[in-house]
């Protein structure tokens, strides 16, 4: 089964749109800013179509392009603003920003009451403490959603996750060991002992670190769930682009091993961004007190 992120993620999107419908009606229009730091092609691509889909769902946006030479003073100045904003109830500073920015500092700054990407202590803390007023990281949760909306149980499996960020890897076996999911979890990285071997005991492999094809077929077990985070950009001069997009699973190889797979792009990638509206949505309900 190939687990369809942007199906799953229309069907997200369209209970975001009702339920948005719903709330500005009752005088609360969800608001999100998006603050890009320079000129980098793929965050000004991420910028674009979430702002996009927050017109799309009837959402307030802010879309705020600084040039590559704001200080931290003058970014940490523009999430002071955001912060006091009432029409804003989600904030997202678009990563990576350039070198000079310190990220904690700028992520600390943030209302962690608007923290929508979830990378505030304080929503960590939540996420740990399993506390459903918390915001969670949109892209482990949008691959959580992804195997709720596919079917595939979680309760009982043996779930492996390749990665250690606090985007991703934390995040995801945070949730996948919840009370919710059940999961017995794994997290592997680059300095575990017989990586592959680790793998293959796998029912539920996600595979989070930036390497591309890293995962090959002799690392799943038959009949394996494999969720695919990554998104690597490969030279490819057929392309009129000049590269393609891969994953950290070698698809050709894996898929006919697995029970269910998602592909890159169109797996998880659709799911982020429906799990940042659905985020926005929360904070703009909780601000209302609703």
């Amino acid at each position: 089964m190939i687990l369809d992120g942007k199906s799953a993620a229309a069907d997200v999107l369209d209970e975001c749109r009702t339920a948005a419908a719903v709330l500005t009606a009752a005088g609360v229009t969800p608001g999100l800013a998006v603050v890009l730091v320079g000129e980098d092609p793929a965050s000004q691509v991420y910028v674009s179509s979430k702002v996009r889909t927050c017109g799309e769902l009837g959402f307030h946006s802010r879309k705020i392009v600084l040039p590559v030479a704001t200080t931290q003073a003058e970014l940490l100045a523009v999430v002071a603003e955001l912060n006091a904003d009432p029409a804003i109830h989600g904030i997202l500073v678009q990563s990576p920003p350039p070198p000079h920015i310190n990220e904690e500092e700028i992520i600390r700054a943030i209302d962690p009451r608007k923290d929508v990407d979830g990378f505030h202590p304080e929503n960590v803390a939540k996420l740990v403490l399993e506390d459903p007023s918390g915001f969670i990281p949109c892209t482990p949760a949008g691959c959580m959603k992804l195997l709720e909306i596919s079917g595939i149980p979680t309760q009982g499996a043996g779930a492996v996750v390749i990665g250690r960020s606090m985007i991703v890897g934390k995040p995801m076996a945070l949730l996948l060991v919840s009370k919710r999911a059940n999961a017995t979890v794994t997290i592997a990285h680059s300095r575990s002992r017989d990586l592959p071997a680790i793998c293959r005991g796998a029912d539920i492999l996600v595979a989070a670190v930036g390497r591309p094809n890293m995962v090959r077929a002799d690392w799943v077990k038959p009949g394996a769930v494999v969720i695919d985070v990554g998104i690597n950009r490969i030279a490819d001069p057929t392309r009129k682009s000049g590269y393609r997009l891969t994953g950290d699973v070698a698809f050709d190889e894996v898929a006919p091993l697995c029970s269910a797979i998602t592909p890159v792009p169109g797996g998880v990638g659709p799911m982020t961004i429906a799990m940042l509206m659905k985020n926005t949505l929360q904070a703009a309900r909780q601000t209302a007190g609703l």
